[in-house]
């Protein structure tokens, strides 16, 4: 059996076709998985698990069944879906990941992050975020009714856009030298992210040994995904429509 990673789907009700292209894929190529590993932004925004909207029922459903087949779901935050909480992975099958997260995997010791906070030149950026992991803020944001909750997040999406539209495309990707920090602390030889939605895979030298970083594509024209299968590492990628 094979092991699938996606992520960076931005699920949202303005793009059915993203949302039906997810749906395909649980139902054909990742039908049968061994497990499947979303690594972050799998929705484009989160106002908490009590959201009622039409498009999170539907997704629950489809989760649900699909778990209930016997595949190990496995869910990871981004910076979009940081808000995603307990009541979301009980109701659909899966297990909550910390990140990052280590596992093994084709035979190599592998790290699992969303990316987000490799990108430390982007320093707006990493301020936005240490206050959005915050506790206490999230406490406070979930305390808000569902309509506040859903105007902040359009203002925080609104706000994004403009900030990201000023910034070099150096900035917004990740730091090499953090990059090469964090698998030296975790001890890894590959590191699998998503969030900058700059597929493919770069191999380099770390400490005198070879390793590799593969990036996850986002899924707006293209759908991706790694397959692991036995020793092998796939990044495969079709057309959405």
């Amino acid at each position: 059996m094979s092991i699938y990673f996606i992520s960076d789907l931005h699920l949202d009700e303005s793009r059915p076709e993203i949302t039906q292209a997810f749906f395909d894929f649980l139902r054909g190529p990742a039908a049968g998985a061994e497990a499947l590993y979303i690594l972050g932004d799998f929705f484009e925004a989160w106002i908490g698990d009590d959201d009622d909207a039409p498009l999170i029922e539907e997704v629950v459903r489809e989760l649900s069944h699909y778990s209930g087949t016997g595949v190990e779901l496995y869910l990871m935050h981004g910076n979009r879906d940081f808000l995603l909480g307990t009541d979301f992975a009980q109701r659909t099958g899966a297990v909550l990941l910390q990140d990052p997260t280590t596992l093994t995997l084709a035979g190599r010791q592998v790290l699992l992050m969303h990316g987000d906070s490799l990108c430390t030149r982007d320093e707006e950026y990493m301020t936005f975020r240490r206050q959005a992991r915050d506790p206490n803020w999230q406490q406070g944001l979930l305390a808000k009714p569902l309509e506040e909750r859903r105007a902040i997040a359009a203002q925080i999406r609104a706000a994004s856009k403009a900030m990201n539209s000023r910034k070099a495309e150096d900035i917004m990707d990740v730091t090499p030298e953090e990059v090469e920090r964090v698998m030296r602390e975790y001890n890894v030889n590959t590191l699998i992210h998503g969030h900058t939605h700059r597929p493919g895979r770069h191999p380099f030298s770390l400490d005198d040994a070879a390793a590799e970083r593969i990036v996850l594509g986002d899924w707006d024209r293209n759908a991706w995904c790694l397959k692991a299968s036995g020793e092998t590492l796939e990044l495969m990628h079709w057309p959405i429509g």
